[in-house]
């Protein structure tokens, strides 16, 4: 049998961040939803958005806003305190943002249940 070091290992961590293993990996299922919201970034005022895409990790909406990929938001679904999250992606339909923290699996299956998509 053969021991091996620590430091013989040539270990090194791939350290991603939460929105990019989100965004790329696509780490929870997806659900098609029409949620009016309001969405505001930092040292702003909150404003009106559609949530058309929702998971776990995060959402899409209908924000046609000049957001960089990095910016922190926060979204406010009815009936729910705003939830931290920052800006994935953005393109001609709006931005892709990942959850700071996964949202509750009940909350997820209440707002698929009562915003369906039409």
């Amino acid at each position: 049998m053969t021991h091996v070091t620590n430091e013989e290992l040539k270990i090194t961590p791939i350290a991603q961040s939460y929105a990019l293993a989100s965004d790329e990996d696509r780490c929870a299922v997806r659900h098609k939803v029409a949620v009016p919201a309001k969405l505001r970034f930092s040292g702003c005022s909150n404003f009106a958005v559609t949530v058309t895409d929702l998971s776990l990790a995060g959402f899409a909406c209908d924000a046609m806003v000049q957001a960089h990929p990095g910016t922190r938001c926060w979204l406010a679904l009815p009936g729910l305190t705003p939830l931290e999250a920052e800006v994935v992606h953005r393109n001609n339909l709006g931005l892709g943002c990942a959850f700071h923290n996964l949202l509750n699996a009940a909350v997820l299956d209440r707002f698929v249940a009562g915003y369906p998509a039409s």
